[in-house]
């Protein structure tokens, strides 16, 4: 007979204020000292298991011990995903909610957003050649609302698109922050839902016809397991769930020419061609930046796994970040080497940038390949239809401030169009 043993605590009556200072550092700082992949704690008042690699990350996915609705704190909702979002559904409404995201992304759909994205690069050409200094990550952000809103069938006015723009992306840095960066997202997400509230109502009824096939009209149009469209603020969450991570893929562009300045090489083999390489170092980004810290889920029902007890409602935390770096999963994982991807074949829950299991079905992202090919379609351009210099600035990155980006932002200048 197995008997239970009690899941190792983390020092301290509460671990809030050392979560803020180690930032994406916790959970791993923890299972080291400790020397155990499972341990529990206190954020914000209430006890929460912490948990890393494969194995916890299988187990984090198993819709039967596990649910999503309520693990996401209030001050996430309100910046981050808004309320009543797919992300808090879970069994068959979040299927049938999932399936709208899933239908979005067909290789057609997918093949129309790398055109944009090319297309919005090449009109940034001449813009880049006339200024003297580019906030980089600045930038990408508005490229990429001008796609994200194209593609999606949500008209931009061109003298809308910065504020737009910087709310997508105040949202995103909003939700891991407390003090003004915290109420900067709310205010942003607040905006944000009010300019999309009205275009979901305008498509309803009929002042606005988004091309069919779009996310704007798949969302206006949606119907829950009921046959009943979704509440406008509903259907407007869900749009910006669609609008929101595109721009949001300007993070791992600066990140990307981070590495290519850093890592001079992988230029190289990038501008060569060579083979998958476009892709591989795609991959070794989204692998050793930090981007999503950790995910969240709260225990459905107790169950015992390796002899710990998990009790109802206990709130879960699954540490990202620290998979990604661990020497279990990968080869030196604290070097950046996208070569490691070249014919890589991992399981489900080993690579969880966006999520782990099934993407049709469980809460692994639906808009990853989307991300990828944004990615590889904007780092292709950076290396092979521009030229641009790296002047010198801080180019650190905070593991301690979540989100996180390089100090400066990634600054380039002296943009010019290759000559062959």
């Amino acid at each position: 007979m197995n008997m239970k043993v009690q899941i190792p605590r983390s020092e301290g009556l509460d671990n809030s204020l050392d979560l803020l200072s180690e930032g994406y550092l916790f959970i791993l700082n923890r299972c080291r000292r400790l020397q155990t992949d499972v341990f529990q704690t206190r954020l914000l008042a209430q006890n929460v298991i912490c948990m890393t690699g494969t194995e916890a990350a299988e187990l984090f996915y198993d819709e039967e011990r596990f649910i999503r609705k309520g693990a996401a704190p209030k001050r996430v909702q309100k910046t981050l995903f808004g309320q009543n979002g797919v992300q808090g559904l879970d069994g068959a409404a979040h299927k049938h909610r999932k399936l709208l995201f899933m239908s979005l992304m067909t290789p057609e759909r997918l093949k129309g957003i790398v055109d944009l994205t090319r297309a919005q690069w090449e009109k940034t050409i001449k813009k880049w050649e006339s200024k003297d200094r580019i906030i980089l990550f600045d930038d990408v952000q508005e490229i990429l609302c001008r796609v994200a809103c194209e593609w999606a069938g949500v008209p931009l006015e061109e003298t809308e698109v910065r504020k737009r723009a910087d709310d997508f992306g105040e949202m995103v840095d909003g939700f891991g922050a407390v003090g003004p960066r915290h109420w900067q997202g709310k205010g942003a997400r607040k905006r944000a839902e009010q300019w999309i509230e009205t275009v979901i109502e305008q498509i309803r009824k009929g002042e606005l016809n988004p091309p069919e096939g779009t996310a704007a009209s798949m969302t206006a149009r949606h119907r829950d397991l009921n046959n009943k469209l979704l509440e406008t603020k509903v259907a407007a969450v869900e749009l910006l769930n669609i609008l929101r991570p595109i721009v949001a893929i300007a993070t791992y562009v600066a990140f990307g020419v981070h590495a290519l300045h850093e890592h001079p090489e992988c230029r190289k083999k990038m501008q060569s061609g060579e083979g998958q390489y476009v892709q591989q170092f795609v991959q070794e980004i989204r692998r050793f930046y930090p981007f999503t810290p950790f995910v969240g889920a709260r225990v459905r029902r107790d169950f015992t796994w390796k002899n710990y007890q998990f009790e109802n409602g206990t709130l879960v935390l699954l540490d990202v970040y620290g998979m990604n770096h661990d020497p279990r999963i990968w080869d030196q994982p604290d070097e950046f080497r996208p070569e490691r991807f070249d014919h890589w074949e991992g399981s489900p829950f080993d690579f969880i940038p966006q999520g782990g299991g099934d993407r049709a079905r469980g809460h692994r992202c639906a808009g990853e390949w989307l991300t990828i090919n944004v990615m590889e379609a904007s780092l292709h351009f950076l290396t092979n239809e521009i030229d641009y210099d790296v002047p010198v600035q801080d180019l650190s990155i905070s593991l301690s401030r979540i989100p996180t980006l390089p100090k400066d932002r990634m600054v380039i200048h002296h943009v010019r169009r290759k000559t062959v």
